[in-house]
C-alpha cells in the first residue's frame, strides 16, 4: 500500500487553523482582561509587552512565530507535492492570514502578521530571516518604534533574498516583496502617525501585572 498523502487544500486549512490561534488574546484573558481595550488595541506580542511584561510577551512571540514556522516545516512534505516550495508559500500565507484574521475571534482582527511572517521564513530560507530580524533588533533599540522597526525589518527581507544571490524569478523571493507589502499595509495606522509625530515609543508594563496604559490608540 502506498503511502498516504495530505490533500493540499487540506495543508492550507490546517495552517490557516493553526495561524488562528489567538495567543496574545488568550494570554490577556489568563490575566483577566481583553487585550483589545488594552494598550494599542492590537492582538500581537507587542501590546502583549507592553500590557502584560516582558515575560508573558516573549512566550506569546515565540507562539505567533511557531505558528508560521511549524506549518512550513512539516505540511509542505506530508503533501507529497512535486513543489514543495510553492506548498510552503501557500502553507505561510494561510499561517499569515489566519493571525491577522482568525477564525476562532470570529472574523476580528489579530496581530499585524509580523512575528508569524517571520517564522514562516525562518522554516523556508533561514538566513534572510535572521538578517531581516537583525535588522528589527538593532533598529527597534536606536528608535524604540516597534512600528518603524517591523517595516524596516520587512524592507530588509528582500533585499537579504537579492543579495544572497537569488533570482528575481524565485517564488521566495517575490513572496518577500508581497509579506513587505502587507506588513506595509497592516501598519498603515502606524505610518500615518509616524508621519504626524504622534506614533509612541515603545514602553513595557514592569513586571508580569496590568500596566497602566494611556487611552487606546486605534
Amino acid at each position: 500500500m502506498g503511502s498516504i498523502h495530505l490533500p493540499v487544500v487540506v495543508a492550507i486549512v490546517i495552517a490557516y487553523v493553526a495561524g488562528s490561534i489567538p495567543s496574545a488574546y488568550l494570554a490577556g484573558k489568563w490575566r483577566g482582561i481583553d487585550l483589545r481595550q488594552h494598550g494599542s488595541g492590537n492582538l500581537g506580542a507587542t501590546n502583549v509587552v507592553r500590557v502584560l511584561g516582558i515575560r508573558i510577551g516573549a512566550v506569546v512571540f515565540i507562539v505567533d512565530s511557531l505558528k508560521g514556522f511549524l506549518p512550513v516545516f512539516f505540511l509542505p512534505a506530508l503533501t507529497g507535492a512535486a513543489q514543495p516550495e510553492l506548498i510552503s508559500l501557500a502553507v505561510g500565507g494561510a499561517a499569515i492570514i489566519g493571525h491577522v484574521r482568525p477564525v476562532f475571534l470570529l472574523g476580528q482582527k489579530g496581530g499585524k502578521g509580523v512575528a508569524t511572517a517571520g517564522g514562516v521564513f525562518l522554516g523556508v530560507a533561514w538566513l534572510p530571516a535572521i538578517v531581516a530580524f537583525a535588522v528589527w533588533i538593532v533598529v527597534f533599540a536606536t528608535s524604540r518604534y516597534v512600528s518603524v522597526a517591523s517595516l524596516s525589518a520587512a524592507l530588509a527581507l528582500p533585499f537579504a533574498f537579492f543579495f544572497s544571490g537569488v533570482a528575481i524569478s524565485d517564488p521566495f523571493f517575490i513572496a518577500s516583496i508581497i509579506v513587505a507589502l502587507f506588513v506595509f499595509f497592516t501598519h498603515r495606522a502606524n505610518i500615518g502617525r509616524l508621519r504626524r509625530g504622534e506614533e509612541h515609543r515603545f514602553k513595557s508594563a514592569s513586571g508580569d501585572g496590568v500596566a497602566q496604559q494611556p487611552p487606546r490608540v486605534t
